[in-house]
């Protein structure tokens, strides 16, 4: 059972993936982050590449001007620090840059770093996202010996990567692959950080990730959830979303 309140961060790329298939600019994205915020949403994530599938220039800064008023909610951008990140971010200066390590032409993220080898380039990075003031989380698969490594590199969250999780859910593998997550989550927070969880969580089972999986900091959620906002609307689906984790803060 979780002990922390977890935020909900919405995830707004598939609605730009839309828009992006017309020239209308239709779905606004802006407009999707105003009624997600407006439902209950703690914050918004976005993940731009270097090819604007989804997320673009314009995107990242016109969010960050909407966040402006809503000063108790987070900006969460994400993304490769060695593509197209860092100007983002210092122009920005989000509550908090996710780094991920995905190629500039990967579908979607499908791993976390492998600090053995990427601890020494990533340590610069670190220094500099914290010098301007935004809070450093690295997407992390569920490994529990590599979470001290990443506070030592100074990495205040670390993210974890939850396909494995979701992919499991309905499969009598679930057990064990939700106690690499929850073993994970203690390290993390054993070494001093607070853990975020991401990638195919949804309103299936996102209750029982958190009970299981104690005091996650924040989701990030996209895809699972935009789909569900096509069927009931954003504002249904981030209050199904907010019962969601309330429910899994409940005592059983």
């Amino acid at each position: 059972m979780s002990t922390l309140h977890t935020a909900l961060s919405v995830n707004v790329n598939k609605v730009a993936l839309l828009r992006n298939t017309r020239h209308l600019g239709l779905p606004s994205v802006t407009r999707a982050a105003t009624l997600c915020l407006e439902a209950g949403a703690q914050g918004i994530t976005v993940h731009p590449r270097p090819d604007e599938r989804h997320i673009r220039a314009d995107d990242v800064h016109e969010l960050a001007q909407l966040l402006k008023a809503y000063p108790s909610a987070e900006y969460n951008i994400e993304g490769n620090p060695f593509h197209n990140l860092m100007g983002f971010v210092q122009a920005t200066r989000p509550a908090q840059c996710t780094l991920v390590p995905d190629s500039s032409d990967q579908f979607t993220s499908d791993h976390g770093w492998q600090l053995a080898q990427d601890s020494e380039r990533l340590r610069p990075i670190i220094e500099q996202l914290r010098a301007w003031g935004v809070r450093v989380s690295l997407f992390m698969d569920p490994t529990p010996s590599a979470m001290a490594q990443a506070a030592a590199l100074g990495a205040q969250r670390v993210e974890l990567y939850t396909e494995t999780y979701a992919s499991a859910y309905d499969t009598p593998e679930r057990d064990r692959i939700t106690q690499q997550f929850t073993e994970a989550a203690k390290a993390a927070v054993a070494a001093g950080m607070q853990v975020n969880a991401g990638h195919d969580l949804s309103a299936l089972n996102l209750t029982h990730f958190l009970q299981q999986v104690s005091d996650v900091a924040e989701v990030s959620i996209g895809h699972a959830l935009i789909g569900d906002a096509l069927e009931m609307g954003y504002d249904a689906a981030v209050k199904t979303y907010l019962a969601c984790i309330a429910q899994a803060s409940r005592a059983p």
